[in-house]
């Protein structure tokens, strides 16, 4: 028997081919008793193998193939030797946590190009370690083949004397094709008879099976960024390196079985047992002499105070006392406390808190703790949604705060529990079946257009095998092209392997005792020194650490800057002073529910910008619906969604009258009338559950579970019982198997109603903002897309529907946001003024100097005035001339002449500095500085309007369609809209040319990808060869052309595939 020891994953990025799955199923069809995972000095996989091999009967064992330097970790020498390989296994609990140490500080203080440890480090982490000397690169072996036998044996000796001889192996492999490693294999030996050290044969496995190789080399070439043409590159060819059987393992080492039998005596050392699923919450410090549940208890009665003053109902208080019971009873009171601290902090510190976020939103304590703002009982919300007193696990409270503010939580949260105990999670980028094909291609050598147009076949989030049956072409292309075939089989052996790892866009660890002790930690990346888990989020929770979701949502930046724009402009406009008295804040927690100019709003579908509710389907449904409440909001975010959009109909006509509503059984009145006979929330069918079948919250919560993840043993089980329950509380037995038809597909699509509330209050704050402060509300939206153009000319397009006029940036207006103009003038007609900040090449250090120093003395009263007040080294050529072109300065002149000057003004700047330098050390003064600029021609409209683009990413003072609207046909369709019309539509619409890109097709022809776009928005148009032959001399940048052709939205974005196409010129 053997068992492999040395074994690679697809966590040993762009490397090892095998995942984890594939690895241990190999190992079960093997029968190996055992098997080890030793990725190159990571250990991402670790949990999740550990986990697996248990699942398969396979004893795990866990390791690294670490990299160790010959000097020090903390030397970082482009001249030194490469680290060497070495390859450890933990024999026990002791070996785990030696291995989190040394992989952890390989990453923080030894990385140079690899992670690498040091003989300091073996020497003080070694205890409860298996040392096996590695491959060719490894330290032993290189010695070898340097042929200095002292050397050899000095080295040895520092291993035997660190792990001891019965954990210390000479490593052999069976690589014929590589003459060194047969060189080695014989020292080894010869050195194992002399010096009795044991022997242990492995195969360095970095793909399955001996046909995976190319693939495998593929991968490196992806890494390497190289193709497989190229001669100067790093390969494993010519050898195997598979996941080999133990009979040809035997095979190959016949001459030395002792190799082959050591690796089950390794087996047999290696004994470790990781605990799983226990509760590791960091310690929360509460007040001398109270227990963390009593201290809970008070801060919720104190809650129940501040929420419900002197409405606390029976109904409330039973609800508090159930809920706070199964807190204790769980361990989890202590969790509650540590949300609700940095929360808390949060709001204190002005950072915009959600409503809520998940199930969360049914708890009455995280109300009462300020940590959701959804009361659960006046929302009919249930708490065993979110925790199931008979399945015990970790609550989930997830948080979204303003996406500026979220880095500033995790700071509170980083120096309250301390640094070493707080870090950021990995997350895995994998190849996706697009990626895939044309990382294949590249590596390959084929052309990137003919890889292109295969990949683009492939429908988005679809995988290889669902588009060969989804996509006739795709499928006819793999059969009748062998190239592709080629490309599309390699394709998917690639298809879902790890390419590169980065930082979880939400996820915060918080550990009870340094990180280490639990994880193994890295870099982010090379470029960033924040600190993340090499577990990533399933392995943490599995692990029975606390994992907090901190998202950063934009809406709640949009709705915190809305607010700091009003609080500052209270009083300055007609929306202003009818809502708010000059520097009033609004409590957006407070506003009512029943808001005249919300509705009206929602009604007209008017709400880009409003949360959830922007997109061209759900405004054309608002407008049909016309809601009245927050439950019809609650309703359309639950039901817009693929699968119970068919429903969205059936609730409007509902709600009008239209339809006339029948229940299967009395008992399903009072849980469906809310929602016209609607099955639309997960809470719902538990209810259905409870009432009509007798089921306790947390049954009905495993049913949800059931139905809603499709567990075909769960389903039959449920099934049974539920009809069952029915039966037994007299209901007919054929109704009952009609209402479990009827619920199962609502309970597989069903909406979880706590999260649709809360993301409903977003939505419904967002609107309230957009009616009732109209002007600020879009500042603020602007202002949260300053780096997104498309959005931003959107939002121009809805401000100026709106009767809002947007402003090009002002030196003397304009701050570092857009923001709402302040005079009298804004009083009759709201205006907006373009940020500095969004202006391209005008950085946010040197928007913010000009800022200061205007509200510090005053507003700049000429172009000398300026450039002597603003002295900073990020006023240079490129920002100076980038403020000139954008019109920042036009009060003080015309742009091309400053433009002609600007070394002069440059020079300007300095001189006067230094002569103010001299003035100060000397007492004396000189003349103010004049400043003569010379005289330039003019410059044309058309100019002007091309450094706008250029610099705000949108046409602003005017639109270069508007010279030729007159002559445009009647009949066009605005690019906006083309998101309302069905794929296949005719339409002809108008255009300025902003970009053209020139592909070759597959059967060898032109044809252009071109970008237009109109004062509304843009389009892609693919323009094919039959139509360019026509009309190539027409296809040039910033020419106005009229399309017309047909929508195709194969990607769930318009396209216009392009029929005719004509100039429109601006002299006509």
């Amino acid at each position: 028997m053997f068992i492999h020891l040395h074994t690679h994953s697809h966590y040993s990025l762009l490397d090892g081919l095998p995942k984890i799955d594939e690895l241990v199923a190999k190992a079960k069809e093997y029968k190996m008793p055992a098997l080890a995972l030793t990725d190159h000095g990571v250990m991402y996989g670790v949990i999740e193998f550990y986990q697996k091999c248990r699942e398969a009967g396979i004893k795990p064992i866990i390791g690294i193939e670490a990299y160790l330097t010959a000097t020090s970790r903390h030397e970082k020498n482009k001249n030194e030797e490469k680290p060497a390989h070495l390859i450890l296994l933990a024999k026990n609990r002791q070996g785990y946590q030696n291995l989190l140490k040394l992989t952890t500080l390989a990453h923080l203080e030894g990385f140079y190009y690899k992670p690498r440890i040091d003989w300091e480090l073996l020497e003080k982490y070694h205890e409860g370690l298996i040392a096996l000397t590695a491959c060719l690169q490894g330290e032993v072996p290189r010695k070898i083949l340097a042929g200095n036998d002292s050397e050899i044996l000095k080295l040895i000796d520092k291993y035997q004397n660190i792990f001891g001889s019965e954990n210390f192996y000479f490593e052999l492999q069976r690589h014929p094709n590589i003459p060194e490693q047969d060189a080695v294999n014989k020292k080894m030996i010869e050195l194992s008879k002399k010096m009795d050290i044991a022997l242990a044969a492995t195969n360095d496995a970095h793909y399955l099976n001996p046909d995976d190789a190319e693939a495998q080399d593929i991968l490196l070439c992806i890494q390497t960024k190289k193709k497989q043409e190229e001669t100067d590159r790093m390969t494993m060819m010519g050898e195997d390196f598979s996941f080999t059987s133990p009979e040809k393992m035997a095979n190959d080492f016949s001459y030395c079985p002792e190799a082959l039998a050591n690796t089950l005596k390794i087996a047999e050392q290696c004994n470790l047992q990781i605990e799983l699923n226990k509760i590791l919450l960091p310690h929360f410090e509460v007040p001398t002499q109270k227990s963390t549940d009593d201290y809970l208890k008070e801060l919720c009665q104190q809650g129940l105070q501040k929420r419900y003053g002197l409405d606390i109902t029976p109904e409330i208080q039973d609800r508090l006392n159930y809920e706070l019971s199964i807190i204790v009873k769980t361990g989890f009171a202590s969790y509650f406390l540590i949300v609700q601290d940095f929360v808390n902090w949060a709001k204190n510190n002005g950072i915009v808190v959600g409503p809520g976020r998940g199930s969360a939103a049914g708890s009455l304590v995280s109300y009462l703790l300020n940590i959701t703002n959804i009361d659960p009982i006046k929302f009919a919300l249930i708490f065993e949604r979110f925790l199931n007193p008979e399945r015990i696990t970790m609550p989930d409270i997830d948080l979204d705060f303003a996406d500026t503010g979220r880095d500033e939580v995790i700071n509170y949260v980083s120096h309250k529990y301390g640094q070493d105990h707080v870090s950021q999670i990995i997350t895995f980028g994998t190849m996706a079946a697009r990626a895939a094909v044309r990382d294949v291609g590249r590596v390959m050598g084929i052309s990137y257009s003919y890889c292109d147009q295969i990949a683009k076949m492939i429908p988005m989030f679809m995988g290889l095998d669902q588009s060969m049956e989804a996509v006739p072409e795709f499928k006819a292309i793999y059969n009748d092209d062998p190239q592709a075939k080629n490309l599309i089989n390699f394709a998917k052996k690639l298809e879902g392997v790890a390419r590169h790892s980065s930082t979880h866009a939400c996820g915060v660890l918080i550990t009870p005792e340094p990180l280490d002790n639990f994880v193994p930690l890295q870099y982010a990346s090379a470029g960033d020194q924040s600190v993340v888990s090499q577990y990533s989020l399933h392995p943490i929770e599995d692990l029975g650490l606390l994992k907090m979701d901190f998202l950063g949502l934009k809406n709640l930046t949009i709705i915190e800057t809305a607010l700091e724009i009003i609080e500052k402009t209270a009083g300055s406009s007609p929306e202003a002073l009818e809502k708010t008295k000059e520097g009033q804040k609004i409590d957006i927690d407070k506003i009512p529910l029943d808001d005249e100019k919300t509705f009206k709003l929602l009604q007209s579908g008017q709400t880009i910008g409003v949360f959830q509710l922007e997109s061209s389907g759900m405004r054309r449904y608002l407008i049909q619906l016309e809601p009245t409440d927050i439950e019809d909001i609650i309703v359309m975010i639950s039901l817009y969604r693929p699968g119970p959009m068919e429903f969205i109909s059936d609730y409007i006509a509902g709600k009008k009258g239209r339809k006339t509503i029948t229940y299967l059984h009395p008992k399903l009145k009072p849980i469906l009338e809310k929602t016209y006979g609607i099955a639309v929330y997960q809470e719902q069918v538990m209810e259905i559950a409870r009432q009509l079948a007798g089921f306790s919250y947390a049954e009905a919560d495993v049913l949800r579970k059931a139905v809603g993840k499709k567990i075909k043993s769960l389903l039959v089980e449920q099934e049974e019982k539920i009809i069952a329950g029915m039966i037994k509380n007299g209901v007919n037995e054929r109704i009952a198997r009609k209402i479990w038809e009827y619920i199962l597909p609502f309970a597989s699509y069903g909406f979880n109603r706590a999260h649709a509330a809360s993301y409903a209050m977003i939505a419904y704050q967002t609107a309230y903002l957009k009616a009732n402060f109209p002007t600020q509300f879009m500042a603020a939206l602007m202002t949260a897309d300053e780096e997104n153009t498309d959005r931003i000319a959107i939002e121009i397009a809805e401000a100026e529907r709106m009767g809002i006029e947007v402003l090009p940036p002002d030196i003397n207006e304009s701050y570092t946001i857009f923001t709402m103009v302040i005079s009298e003038e804004t009083k009759a007609k709201p205006r907006i003024r373009f940020g500095l900040r969004a202006i391209k090449n005008v950085g946010e250090h040197i928007a913010k100097v000009i800022i200061h120093e205007k509200k510090t003395n005053g507003p700049y009263k000429s172009l000398e005035d300026f450039l002597l007040r603003v002295q900073d080294k990020d006023l240079n050529k490129k920002s100076l001339e980038s403020l000139i072109k954008a019109g920042c300065l036009d009060k003080f002149g015309q742009r091309e002449e400053m433009l002609e000057n600007i070394d002069r003004l440059l020079k300007f700047g300095k001189k006067s500095n230094q002569d103010s330098q001299q003035d100060l050390f000397s007492g004396t003064a000189t003349a103010a500085p004049q400043l003569i600029l010379e005289p330039t021609e003019p410059i044309s409209k058309q100019q002007k309007l091309s450094w706008e683009k250029q610099l705000l990413g949108v046409y602003l003072s005017e639109h270069p369609l508007k010279e030729v609207e007159k002559i445009l046909p009647p009949n066009l369709t605005p690019l906006r809209k083309l998101g309302t019309l069905a794929g296949n539509s005719l339409v002809k619409v108008a255009g300025i040319i902003t970009k053209i890109q020139k592909v070759i097709t597959r059967k060898g022809e032109p044809m252009l990808f071109v970008t237009i776009e109109d004062s509304s928005g843009n389009v892609e148009v693919l323009v094919f060869a039959n139509v360019l032959e026509a009309s190539r001399d027409l296809w040039q940048e910033d020419k106005i052309v009229i399309i017309a052709g047909k929508i195709s939205d194969k990607d769930g974005v318009p396209k216009i595939i392009c029929d005719k196409a004509k100039e429109v010129k601006t002299n006509q």
